[in-house]
């Protein structure tokens, strides 16, 4: 380690010098390294020169630190194009010797720079995480409109009314409060806006965006997932009491995580979706995801990351498993106690259906 670096910057440093100088004369470019860390599913060269980036790096994960021992304890990884990882019982025993000392070094690295706490820009409150933007960079949320035959239930909804009140028309008004104040509070020199997703103008689609609902009724939740190629899909709710909930297909397997009715039908426990990944809309934007599968799962999903005393913990679980990847996500169980959702514990396993970072973990 260098005098004046830290252990995030010492394990960047460490990751280039494997990349342009671990074999002599044979040096690798980005490209060809996340072509061959990320196999069948490549990894970004962006994300391949976060984690070099030793004047702000990031901290991958520690899947991909095995991957990057397992390349580069033999030349053999590099015999056809694109190069690849070969899989553990390819290699010779000297080579799984090579790997394991060099996973114990990147490992330890890791490690120390895990301990070392990241900076954190002094503006707004404290807390914050997923929801600090870079300034002055707007962020918009979009909710759905609520169909027709529902605004024709309500009152204030039509636009000839005196009294007409536009966010009587928006869905999921309890995560849009909740979520819009804490924005703005951290993110006081950020334009903050929130549309229906029906109401979206060219620009907002470029902006940061924080999706809130489902499929059924946000046609950009539904678009973004399709887009982004996220590992489950979202089962719509139908008239005949079909509560629908979130599938993943596996090679030999399918599993549906659903939400739980009591024998008289309320809703004891709602299952949610968080997402945040590269939008596809602008590489240099996020898009965010928070869509139950009712809207108590929604608002669940939304004080995952706004309620004082869980966000901190939450932020931190996402950072530590998720460090240095482009996208990352979490199926969450979201409890309903007396008609009111109660905020997710990520620390807790039994709380976290299903996560992945980039692939399913």
């Amino acid at each position: 380690m260098l005098a004046s670096e830290n252990p995030r910057q010492t394990l960047a440093r460490r990751l280039r010098e494997l990349r342009e100088e671990h074999w002599s004369g044979q040096g690798i470019t980005q490209l060809q390294l996340a072509e061959a860390l990320g196999g069948k599913k490549p990894l970004s060269v962006a994300l391949i020169s976060s984690w070099e980036n030793v004047a702000k790096p990031t901290t991958p994960p520690a899947p991909r630190l095995t991957a990057y021992a397992t390349f580069f304890a033999t030349r053999r990884s590099l015999a056809q194009q694109p190069y690849r990882v070969l899989s553990a019982d390819q290699l010779t025993e000297q080579e799984r010797l090579t790997r394991e000392a060099l996973l114990r070094e990147l490992t330890d690295l890791r490690s120390a720079a895990l301990q070392q706490p990241e900076a954190v820009a002094p503006v707004g409150p404290s807390g914050g995480g997923l929801l600090r933007f870079p300034e002055d960079q707007v962020i918009t949320i979009v909710c759905a409109r609520l169909p027709q035959e529902l605004r024709s239930q309500l009152p204030y909804t039509d636009p000839d009314s005196p009294d007409y009140v536009e966010l009587y028309t928006y869905s999921d008004l309890d995560a849009l409060i909740e979520l819009y104040g804490h924005l703005r509070a951290f993110n006081p020199n950020n334009q903050v806006n929130f549309r229906t997703a029906q109401a979206m103008e060219q620009d907002d689609y470029t902006s940061h965006l924080v999706l809130l609902g489902g499929v059924d009724w946000n046609v950009v939740t539904k678009d973004l997932i399709e887009r982004a190629e996220l590992p489950v899909r979202q089962l719509d709710r139908h008239a005949d009491s079909t509560v629908g909930g979130f599938e993943i297909n596996r090679e030999s397997s399918q599993t549906l995580f659903a939400p739980q009715l009591s024998r008289n039908g309320q809703l004891t426990e709602d299952v949610a979706l968080f997402y945040r990944g590269r939008s596809p809309f602008n590489v240099k934007r996020t898009v965010t995801v928070c869509n139950g599968m009712f809207g108590r799962g929604t608002l669940g999903a939304v004080r995952a990351l706004t309620d004082a005393r869980f966000r901190d913990r939450n932020d931190a679980y996402l950072r530590e498993h998720s460090a240095g990847a482009d996208s990352f996500g979490i199926i969450t169980r979201v409890t309903i106690v007396g008609g009111k959702a109660l905020t997710p514990d990520w620390t807790l396993a039994e709380t976290r259906l299903l996560e992945w970072s980039g692939a399913i973990l």
